[in-house]
C-alpha cells in the first residue's frame, strides 16, 4: 500500500474488519509487524528524536467531535497545543495569531479561539479538529471516520473543505470510513478490507465500477441500496 503526496487513500469494510487499527499502526498508535516508510525512510529504524520530530508531520482527525476536543481549553488553546510542543520558541501572540489563520482556513470566525467547544455544533467541531491538525503544516492526515458522526449535509460541507485544503497544500489523506459515497466522492484510490485482510485495491472507478471481490461488490450493494432516492 503506497499514497502518494496530495492523493487520498480511502479504506473501507464493514465494522470491525480492521480499517482504524490499520490506519492507528501506520502512524505508529499502535504496534506493527510490517515494514512503514514516510518519504522514504523506514520509520522504526529512525531514531526517537527523529520519530519525535516526525510526529508534526503526520496528524489526525478522530471520529468524534465532541470527545476530541478538551471541553476545559479554549480553541485557541486546543488548535495550538502542538507548536507548544514542536515550535516551543513561538510567543503566545504568534501561536494565536497562527490559530486564528488556520480558523480562517476552516471557515470559522478566527475570533471564535475564546470560545469553548461546547459552544459549537457538531461539524463546527470537526472543523476545529481540522485546524488543530493543519496549524502543524502536516504533509500527510489520517482522517478516521470524521464525517460519521454528523449529519448528511454537514458531511458534504466538510468533505468539501478537504477537498479544497488537500489542493492547496498538498497532503496526502487516509481516509477510513464504513460509508462508501463519502469515500466514493473524496478518494483517488480505495483499499477494500475483511476481517483484517485487503481484499482489493485500486482506483476509485475500478473499485465501484469494476471490483474484482464478492465482498467488494455485497458492500456498493449495500450502501448504495440504502440511499434515498430523488424526489
Amino acid at each position: 500500500m503506497q499514497l502518494k503526496q496530495g492523493e487520498t487513500l480511502g479504506i473501507v469494510g464493514e465494522s470491525g474488519s480492521g480499517k482504524s487499527t490499520l490506519g492507528r499502526a501506520l502512524i505508529g498508535l499502535l504496534p506493527c509487524s510490517g515494514t512503514v516508510k514516510f518519504k522514504g525512510q523506514q520509520v522504526d529504524k529512525l531514531s526517537a528524536k527523529a520519530r519525535f520530530a516526525l510526529k508534526k508531520d503526520i496528524q489526525m482527525v478522530f471520529q468524534d467531535p465532541y470527545g476530541s476536543l478538551s471541553p476545559r481549553m479554549t480553541v485557541g488553546d486546543i488548535i495550538t497545543e502542538g507548536l507548544t510542543v514542536h515550535h516551543p520558541n513561538l510567543s503566545k501572540a504568534e501561536r494565536m495569531q497562527r490559530a486564528r489563520t488556520a480558523l480562517e482556513e476552516v471557515r470559522l470566525d478566527p475570533h471564535s479561539i475564546n470560545r469553548y467547544p461546547h459552544e459549537f455544533s457538531g461539524g463546527q467541531r470537526q472543523r476545529i479538529a481540522i485546524a488543530r491538525a493543519l496549524i502543524l503544516e502536516p504533509s500527510f492526515i489520517l482522517l478516521d471516520e470524521p464525517t460519521s458522526a454528523l449529519d448528511r449535509s454537514v458531511q458534504l460541507t466538510v468533505i468539501d473543505l478537504l477537498k479544497d485544503i488537500q489542493k492547496k497544500h498538498n497532503i496526502g489523506f487516509l481516509f477510513i470510513s464504513h460509508d462508501l459515497s463519502v469515500v466514493k466522492a473524496l478518494s483517488d484510490r480505495v483499499l477494500v478490507m475483511q476481517k483484517g485482510e485487503i481484499m482489493e485495491q485500486g482506483t476509485t472507478d475500478e473499485i465501484f465500477h469494476h471490483p474484482k471481490s464478492d465482498y467488494t461488490q455485497k458492500l456498493i450493494d449495500a450502501s448504495f441500496d440504502l440511499e434515498p432516492e430523488e424526489a
